[in-house]
């Protein structure tokens, strides 16, 4: 991938990576690496997670208990840590969900129609 398609790439709102992660665990553990690849593909590639956001976004969510990890084996046979959805993060994809569809409505109502 060219740096030209790398800039034009979509940046994650400060808080949506929390809830794209939370999204990609629903569908079962997963390991940083995974969840990073899922969103991007799910995203048809307009959305690259860096690294440097994934991981302290895994642990504040560790932290809230949105989600729990264990150790693992990957793959490719490299130990891993595995992520996976708690019911209190169940919960919270829920609220966030909701939220960032009000909020994604407002802000294009205050954007107006799509130009052709």
């Amino acid at each position: 991938m060219s740096t030209r398609e790398q800039k034009d790439r979509l940046a994650l709102l400060q808080g949506t990576l929390d809830l794209l992660i939370l999204r990609t665990l629903v569908f079962g553990r997963q390991h940083g690496q995974g969840i990073a690849r899922a969103i991007q593909e799910s995203s048809g590639d307009e959305l690259l997670v860096d690294h440097g956001a994934l991981y302290p976004a895994l642990q504040r969510l560790e932290e809230q208990s949105a989600i729990s990890a264990e150790w693992g084996n990957s793959e490719n046979n490299r130990k891993a840590r595995f992520y996976k959805l708690t019911p209190k993060g169940r919960k919270l994809l829920t609220q966030e969900t909701t939220r960032w569809r009000r909020m994604a409505v407002a802000i294009a109502n205050v954007l107006g129609p799509q130009e052709s």
